[in-house]
């Protein structure tokens, strides 16, 4: 194709030819993707009957391509690229079957080798959509099928997971109530949410999870299903985890949440009085000094505070009945007494003192803008476990976040701590 005339008429009135062009490069590429040719039907023709001896004559108005001629059948997805499975059935018998990728073209027996009751079923599966299947006539004119895919009724749209202290909460949030299958099985646990699509947010959080009691999750989709296989750590598996399972919501963005708690059996997690992970926690907690929450370590505070969504930020400090509140508010309660004048500030000018309980509370409700609320959870996750201390602090304020987002919202906040002791 070529385009003749000046820069400037190019410019200005060559718009019908800027598309011209265009369409020929679309159906340039169109044309490189060329649909497989798939052969199928069954290596017999079907009994000879009055149809193979009529074909002769019917062929006289129909012309002898019609009958004596193989079918090509064009196929197609919307959404493209659904994987296709192909079945030749014959008097209720499978007599072939072939696997491919939409778009496609399937080639059959002629109509003369066919028998009356022979059919051809096209199953279409793409991921996030409903399995569909389409059935046709072996014999009839149809020379193209379009099939249309619906979305799954649900979807995984995030993940979060907290550990502390022996304990790990893992939780799903879907677009609307799950339907879930727990199935534990010789080192985990699976998980199946019925008739749920994910999401590239949700397998980026899956991917990265892992904990002193979680190796690895991965997720498949199985037809319309999501399967998340659960793998304990070498320490998780003996004793196994304790599960528990609950479902609730998140009412400020519409979403369902189904949580799976997990603790190591007899440990109870932090919310078991007297146990000895709580005695640790609270000792961790009583170890955060002034220096944790002062000087450069506000630089950490602030610029950790920039590299986080404000929204998600809030939602992980606010109370919401998990086993972390009490370490959420002891930590407050603890920025306080360590804090000039045994006051906290946040971002707005207001100024709290969280020894007052209706002060404490408060705080809370707007802890994610109290400077050096941030700093002071890094010292209470490097007091619990210097080796992981990242991975406690990023399921206390960012549990949806990917860990490398999390590492790298890190790397930038101790940056901004260097170079304040540079200075």
């Amino acid at each position: 194709m070529h385009c003749s005339g000046s820069r400037r008429w190019f410019r200005r009135g060559g718009a019908a030819c800027q598309a011209a062009v265009l369409a020929a490069l679309i159906g340039l590429a169109a044309s490189s993707a060329r649909a497989e040719v798939v052969e199928l039907g069954p290596d017999e023709r079907a009994d000879f009957g009055l149809k193979s001896m009529g074909a002769p004559l019917a062929s006289m108005f129909t012309g002898p391509g019609y009958w004596y001629d193989k079918r090509r059948i064009e196929v197609e997805t919307s959404p493209p690229g659904a994987m296709l499975d192909l079945f030749y059935v014959r008097a209720n018998f499978q007599k072939g079957y072939q696997q491919t990728t939409a778009p496609a073209t399937l080639v059959l027996p002629p109509r003369v080798e066919a028998g009356p009751r022979d059919s051809v079923t096209i199953r279409a599966f793409l991921e996030g959509h409903k399995i569909q299947d389409v059935v046709l006539k072996a014999n009839s004119a149809q020379d193209k099928v379009v099939i249309d895919l619906s979305p799954l009724p649900n979807r995984l749209d995030g993940v979060s997971h907290t550990y502390l202290a022996g304990r790990s909460v893992l939780s799903l949030l879907t677009k609307q109530t799950p339907s879930v299958r727990l199935q534990e099985r010789e080192g985990g646990v699976t998980i199946v949410l019925n008739e749920t699509a994910n999401s590239p947010e949700a397998l980026a959080s899956i991917e990265s999870i892992s904990s002193p009691l979680i190796a690895s999750i991965s997720a498949q989709q199985l037809g319309e299903d999501l399967m998340l296989r659960v793998e304990w750590t070498p320490e998780a598996k003996s004793p196994k985890p304790e599960l528990r399972s609950r479902t609730g919501e998140d009412p400020a963005r519409g979403l369902h949440v189904f949580s799976l708690d997990l603790s190591k059996a007899g440990a109870g997690g932090l919310a078991d009085s007297g146990g000895g992970s709580r005695a640790a926690a609270i000792d961790a907690i009583a170890r955060i000094g002034a220096g944790d929450v002062s000087g450069c370590a506000l630089a950490f505070d602030e610029a950790l505070r920039e590299q986080l969504d404000p929204s998600a930020l809030a939602r992980a400090l606010a109370p919401k009945g998990s086993f972390t509140d009490p370490i959420l508010r002891a930590t407050m309660r603890r920025l306080g007494e360590v804090s000039p004048g045994g006051q906290v500030a946040a971002l707005d000018g207001g100024r709290f003192q969280p020894a007052v309980p209706l002060e404490l509370e408060a705080a809370l409700g707007q802890a994610a803008t109290v400077k050096g609320y941030l700093a002071a959870l890094r010292a209470f996750a490097r007091n619990t476990d210097s080796g992981a201390w990242q991975s406690t602090l990023r399921g206390l304020i960012a549990p949806e976040l990917s860990e490398a987002d999390f590492d790298r919202a890190i790397a930038s906040a101790e940056s901004s701590e260097r170079a304040c002791r540079g200075r």
